[in-house]
């Protein structure tokens, strides 16, 4: 492929995923602020987490058995490996591989455009709404409110751990009804 239909290629993906972004579904009550924490170990907070619930999202479409894998990178960025057993919990595995960098105390940007210099331009918001203080669950929002998710640990949790989670949703203006909960 030469230098300008490479050129285009990109322009059209970024184009498409600019157009993604403009339709993607609102979960929350922007008139609310959304508060993150204002806190945040990283070394603490990487390992694998596991999809509890989420709001829907196009490239989760199909997904069961969600986690996430966090690790350092010697640049100074977070690693980021999600993956999923499609259309069931036994389903192939499919993994997505992404960065992410903190932009404020438990805010940060991802990414999983495998061209470096779109990552900037291409990425979203990952606010940490919640977070357990023996980082144990994180409830993760955006301010657009167009994704958000419950993490644990472990794929389960428990009554009161779930609890927790939702009253940090509803106190950023997300709306319960619209959870999908994860099948591990």
């Amino acid at each position: 492929m030469g230098h300008r239909a490479f050129v285009f290629v990109c322009l059209l993906a970024v184009l498409g995923c600019a157009a993604a972004t403009a339709r993607a579904d609102t979960y929350r009550n922007r008139s609310i602020d959304i508060t993150s924490i204002n806190q945040l170990d990283l070394a603490r907070y990487m390992g694998r987490w596991y999809e509890i619930a989420r709001y829907p999202v196009w490239f989760e479409e199909g997904c069961h058995s969600v986690t996430a894998d966090y690790h350092l990178k010697s640049n100074g960025r977070i690693g980021v490996t999600n993956s999923c057993r499609q259309d069931a919990v036994d389903g192939p595995l499919e993994t997505a591989d992404g960065e992410a960098w903190v932009t404020a105390p438990g805010q940060l940007k991802v990414s999983f455009v495998p061209i470096p210099f779109l990552n900037r331009f291409l990425s979203g918001d990952y606010w940490i709404l919640y977070l357990a203080e023996d980082y144990s669950l994180a409830v993760i929002g955006s301010p657009k409110g167009s994704t958000g998710w419950i993490l644990a640990r472990q794929p389960n949790i428990s009554a009161s751990e779930l609890d927790r989670a939702h009253d940090a949703l509803a106190q950023n203006g997300y709306d319960l009804s619209a959870l999908h909960y994860t099948s591990m």
